[in-house]
């Protein structure tokens, strides 16, 4: 993954990217799954008055304000400063111990806060679930929502955990040994979804 969100005036520097890399979503695929995930956000939550999208840094934050804009262009009665914001499960992760250098991201909890709201937590890729679960102990702390959603723009399987995507922009089986990459214009100067190693 890249190393996060450029400085503010310079161009987003592309992550590199394996030479076998296969691209199974490109600009489109993605821009299509987030239309769809924000319209059925809005039809299973009554209009999304309550709703609240929560970020997981790095990549789910930039898709969480995506959504923001289409759940705002369909309903435009909310209030996009409520809608969305990020959430850092960094010190809630069960591996930290493997692997003590992760960088400490933001939390930023809309003005709203989050008792009974519907906060959809948006990820870029659902794998074990163990970042999920560190998700709802965050929350925990935080405030008691009305209900916990989860949106993940790729479901690629390999759960550890019994946790399900309650919005998926696309279901996408790998072996272990691949590795599944979202790039974001926002971080990464484009958006794709790549699959990397493995056998093909």
């Amino acid at each position: 993954m890249s190393s996060g969100t450029p400085a503010p005036g310079s161009a987003p520097a592309p992550d590199s990217v394996d030479d076998d890399a296969n691209v199974v979503l490109g600009a489109p695929e993605i821009n299509r799954a987030l239309t769809r995930i924000a319209h059925e956000i809005l039809e299973r939550n009554k209009g999304g008055s309550d709703v609240v999208l929560l970020g997981i840094p790095t990549r789910g934050l930039p898709l969480a304000r995506r959504l923001a804009e289409r759940l705002v262009a369909v309903e435009p009665g909310l209030d996009p400063a409520l809608l969305v914001g990020s959430l850092d499960v960094t010190m809630y992760r069960d591996d930290l111990a493997h692997h003590p250098t992760r960088t400490i991201g933001a939390t930023d909890i809309p003005g709203g806060g989050l008792d009974g709201k519907v906060v959809v937590l948006v990820d870029d890729v659902l794998y074990s679930g163990r970042t999920i679960r560190a998700a709802l102990d965050a929350i925990s702390d935080l405030g008691r929502p009305r209900a916990v959603q989860l949106a993940a723009l790729v479901d690629r399987g390999h759960r550890e955990l019994p946790i399900r995507a309650d919005y998926v922009g696309k279901n996408l089986p790998t072996s272990t040994s691949e590795r599944v990459r979202v790039l974001v214009a926002e971080c990464d100067g484009r958006d794709a979804v790549l699959i990397e190693g493995g056998a093909r």
